[in-house]
């Protein structure tokens, strides 16, 4: 998969603009550390369903160490075997073990539970956080989201870790067709406290084939998340600024 140096310098350049994350001193630093993460990561994805399937073949195909995982592993075994040898299956534990970046991709009502199991394995680890609460639940946890941000209780539910709301916005379908073509590539908005983790996670947009959008810090994810305007809007990134209103990239 091509990695352009177009799509590399928007992610930093949007983050420099927008100045929202602390820790970030100027756009040369962000360079920097995007350049680092060019070297293959070990990925645990954690639900490997529509999503978590997609993006993790996608790294997969970009060189990096995946390991996928689900309440069913043994349902993962085809998908794994044609993925080649840095491609694993298993359990979540073993996923969550496995990685130094993991993506979740899991009913939004399951992360309190797998953040008290799964707590020692993720501790200091970034977390892409792809889970949006059920648009067909009042309960107290969706309650939460909505009033607090899905990327705030996200962090509330899995203390400890570096939480980065990517992936969360888009659609698998829209993901993969980005993935086939050079051009007008899919923009996925991300959020995060953590500067260094942001810039970890667009790299990782551009692996998987997309163009980053940096939004801002967690509590900013709110306008990406169910309700808000950039919520599945399966765009460009330069329309997704628009409807976001960021300014547009340099």
């Amino acid at each position: 998969m091509k990695i352009t140096r177009r799509s590399v310098l928007g992610a930093f350049g949007a983050i420099a603009s927008l100045g929202a994350l602390g820790g970030l001193s100027s756009a040369s630093t962000l360079a920097a550390t995007l350049a680092r993460t060019t070297v293959p990561k070990r990925i645990g994805v954690i639900g490997a369903g529509s999503l978590g399937g997609t993006v993790g073949s996608l790294w997969v195909q970009a060189g990096h160490e995946v390991f996928f995982s689900s309440r069913h592993p043994e349902e993962l075994k085809s998908m794994v075997a044609g993925l080649g040898a840095r491609a694993s299956a298993g359990t979540p534990q073993e996923a969550a073990a496995f990685g130094s970046i993991i993506l979740f991709a899991v009913p939004y009502s399951a992360l309190p539970a797998l953040g008290k199991a799964l707590a020692d394995a993720l501790r200091g680890k970034i977390v892409l956080d792809a889970c949006n609460p059920s648009a067909y639940s009042s309960d107290a946890l969706v309650t939460e989201a909505q009033a607090n941000g899905a990327g705030p209780t996200t962090a509330k539910y899995l203390p400890g870790t570096r939480v980065v709301r990517a992936f969360s916005a888009v659609d698998a379908t829209a993901v993969a067709a980005s993935a086939g073509r050079h051009d007008d590539k899919l923009g996925v908005p991300l959020a995060g406290d953590d500067a260094q983790a942001v810039a970890i996670a667009a790299q990782l947009v551009v692996d998987a084939g997309c163009e980053p959008v940096i939004v801002g810090n967690l509590a900013s994810a709110k306008s990406f998340q169910r309700g808000g305007p950039g919520f599945r809007a399966n765009t460009t990134a330069a329309e997704l600024r628009r409807l976001l209103g960021l300014p547009a990239a340099g």
